[in-house]
């Protein structure tokens, strides 16, 4: 039966972190796990974060939300 150990890749070497019992020579197939979307999207965010800044005035625009939230713009419902 198969068994799952940590390994760091270094150099072009796989180097387990913990002792293994495997003989010398012996050859196996390593399973590698593809980097969750998640992570990538959080690593795309990082690089990104703060391109706004500075662009807009934050506390102007939340002033002008509320206002526009003041007026009706709606019809009046006559049921």
């Amino acid at each position: 039966m198969g068994r799952t150990i940590k390994a760091r890749f270094t150099k072009g070497i796989f180097k387990p972190l913990e002792k293994v019992d495997i003989t010398e020579g012996k050859e196996f197939t390593i399973i590698v796990p593809e980097e969750p979307e998640d992570r990538r999207f959080l690593d795309a965010l990082k690089v990104t974060a703060g391109g706004w800044k500075e662009t807009i005035d934050c506390e102007e625009l939340i002033k002008n939300i509320y206002a526009d939230r003041l007026i009706s713009t709606r019809p009046e419902v006559k049921l």
